[in-house]
């Protein structure tokens, strides 16, 4: 595929950012399993409301979130939420049996959390180049996740509290995330500050594409106004400045590409070069 301007990180948003959802989903979800992490609401009806808000919240708005975030081309958030999703699926569906008499086994829900905290602690890493907060937001889950796999393997309940203080934290931090997409945009503040990144990524050479959009825009100028073909030599003189080797080694790319009609020492555009420029203009 020919391009005329470098292709942002995410792409085009083909819809809002549903990334507050998602964390405001995630929040809910929270603040109904800590009630349980403190050893309250231990009863079959305790247990079932958790669970719906569990399956609702916690993993209706993050599969939502998930899948918008793919739609907009946002790979990273994308594969976060919906793995989130299911994981709060299965969350959902623990309290149900639970409230039923049926406990799962404790090996498989062990071999998944050391699953987890492995994917976990890798994708915070990846969010610490983006903000100290979303670093800040990973960890306490992969602290979570530590505590239970910890917990599993001592065969203790030590741990119970600082797990149900973490689950309290991701709620705040994950309110916190969504307000500052939410409300900081809506202020004209940024109220709540998301921080800055704590690692620097590896910088790319950027993409010079100039002199390609020059050349397309000289042709799609001469077939406009006069709907002829621009001699090789006229368009050489007019874009001289961008370097002829250069211009040369685009001429002969956009002509393989079906971008350009070259021969008997002119070009012009063909009609997929015209679509091309005319939606590069359109954004």
């Amino acid at each position: 595929m020919v391009q005329l301007a470098p292709v942002s990180l995410h792409g085009k948003e083909v819809v809002a950012d549903p990334t507050p959802m998602g964390l405001l989903g995630l929040a809910i979800g929270c603040a109904a399993l800590t009630p349980i992490a403190f050893g309250k609401s231990l009863t079959p009806a305790g247990l079932e409301t958790a669970a719906v808000f569990c399956l609702l919240f916690g993993a209706g708005c993050q599969l939502f979130a998930g899948l918008l975030n793919l739609v907009n081309r946002n790979l990273y958030g994308g594969t976060l939420f919906l793995t989130f999703a299911f994981n709060w699926v299965v969350n959902a569906w623990a309290l149900h049996s639970l409230a039923k008499g049926f406990v799962p086994d404790p090996t498989v829900i062990f071999a998944t959390e050391v699953t987890f905290l492995v994917i976990f602690v890798l994708i915070s890493w990846g969010f610490g180049h983006f903000s100290s907060l979303l670093f800040l937001f990973l960890l306490d889950i992969d602290l979570l996740y530590v505590l239970k796999v910890a917990g599993h393997l001592l065969d203790t309940r030590a741990f119970a509290i600082p797990i149900a203080l973490l689950t309290v934290g991701l709620a705040v931090i994950s309110l916190w995330i969504a307000f500052a997409l939410l409300l900081n945009p809506v202020t004209g503040r940024r109220v709540f500050t998301l921080g800055m990144p704590l690692f620097k990524s590896a910088a790319k050479p950027p993409v010079d594409l100039s002199v390609r959009t020059a050349l397309v825009a000289t042709l799609y100028g001469q077939w406009r106004d006069t709907g002829s073909p621009l001699s090789r030599s006229d368009l050489l003189a007019r874009l001289a400045v961008l370097g002829e080797p250069r211009l040369k080694a685009e001429l002969a790319y956009l002509s393989a590409q079906g971008v350009i009609d070259a021969g008997e020492g002119a070009a012009r555009l063909s009609p997929a070069g015209i679509d091309l420029w005319e939606k590069h203009v359109a954004g």
